[in-house]
């Protein structure tokens, strides 16, 4: 590979490269030192096209959910079974990977510039601008600038633009599904939100239970199924449809809290076998 080969967007391979151990090597104790990522559905990862992947989840933070999945998905690739153990995945990185990020925050400072790089796809959002509702129209280079990223690799994306819990799903993730058709795969993450500040970039609590879930790819008609259709289809795959807020039962909670409890062993003999 020629020393300085770029992406499409311009980003030398080797800096990236360089960006994605490096800071892949600080992050690794966040998920496995100071809590614990418990992981399902890796192997989904290793059956899936090199490019045109479209990976949508729930939000919880700024960064540590990317960072997280950028670990997960390298340690797939490199035959780990929901697994981030041992860093050597990030040896040789997969590079391909990139995730949609509002353009403001990837601007606010020299950190957020440094993650830019390692392979964001900066937008401007829409209905948002310096903490006030706005409404303006759709940049078509953001749109051209996602189907770049699909046609060169995977690309992550939080179909409701915000890290709050239960938003609307921005329809804009339907269109650009219909307009790029890429393998649709869903991911549901949790306890990022306890474990990390908003940014993602502090620890805000330690033992916390994080987990994410990887789902098989959704089956879309990509010709014929309305917009609407899809938007209720991704609500109900990362969880955020309003029926997942129905109030449980005396009984469900307590089968939730050992549900969680026996997720904490999983954890538990993880460290023992190491």
């Amino acid at each position: 590979m020629p020393l300085f080969k770029r992406n499409p967007f311009g980003h030398i391979l080797f800096i990236k490269r360089f960006l994605i151990q490096t800071l892949g090597v600080i992050s690794h104790s966040r998920y496995r030192k100071f809590n614990q990522l418990q992981i399902e559905g890796s192997e989904i990862l290793r059956n899936l096209p090199d490019k045109n992947v479209l990976f949508i989840s729930n939000h919880q933070t700024y960064f540590a959910d990317v960072a997280a999945m950028f670990h997960v998905f390298n340690a797939a690739l490199k035959g780990r079974d929901d697994n981030i153990r041992n860093v050597g995945y990030l040896w040789n990185p997969k590079l391909n990977i990139y995730y949609v990020a509002a353009g403001e925050t990837m601007r606010a400072g020299l950190l957020p510039k440094i993650f830019a790089y390692v392979g964001s796809v900066s937008v401007e959002r829409t209905w948002r601008s310096s903490g006030k509702d706005i409404k303006r129209q759709v940049k078509m280079s953001d749109i051209s600038n996602i189907g770049k990223a699909l046609d060169d690799g995977w690309v992550i994306t939080f179909p409701q633009g915000t890290t709050t819990p239960f938003k609307p799903i921005r329809r804009g993730t339907a269109h650009i599904i219909k307009t790029f058709k890429p393998t649709v795969v869903p991911i549901v993450i949790d306890g990022f939100r306890r474990s990390f500040d908003k940014k993602g970039l502090m620890i805000k609590k330690r033992n916390v239970l994080q987990s994410m879930v990887i789902k098989e790819p959704l089956e879309i008609d990509y010709e014929n199924e309305e917009v609407a259709s899809i938007v209720e289809k991704i609500e109900y795959a990362i969880e955020q449809h309003p029926s997942f807020l129905k109030v449980l039962t005396p009984k469900q909670l307590q089968e939730q809290e050992e549900f969680i409890e026996s997720r904490r062993f999983w954890g538990s003999d993880v460290k023992k076998e190491e």
